[in-house]
């Protein structure tokens, strides 16, 4: 996973109903008039450990990173941002 907590929508199964982009108040979504269907636009307007979308979607289009890639990612940028301050702890 790379960039962090935001829905992925699988379009092999998406039916265009709207649901997740009517029911998402944070703006993740816009909506594709062309195609008829919802795309991620503010992918980090999504509330980490939000599932909601996904879970009214009736076609289980909606897919969120598994908590093993979100773990493996706090660790990447742990180590990342300790190796930049140029120390172990706190304060360096």
């Amino acid at each position: 996973m790379e960039g962090g907590w935001y829905p992925r929508i699988n379009y092999e199964l998406c039916i265009g109903c709207g649901q997740c982009y009517n029911f998402c108040p944070h703006g993740v979504y816009e909506w594709d008039e062309e195609k008829d269907r919802p795309v991620v636009v503010n992918p980090y307007e999504c509330v980490i450990g939000c599932v909601a979308c996904g879970k009214i979607c009736d076609q289980d289009a909606i897919s969120f990173p598994k908590k093993e890639e979100i773990n493996d990612l706090i660790k990447r940028l742990r180590e990342k941002y300790a190796h930049e301050k140029g120390g172990s702890g706190p304060g360096g």
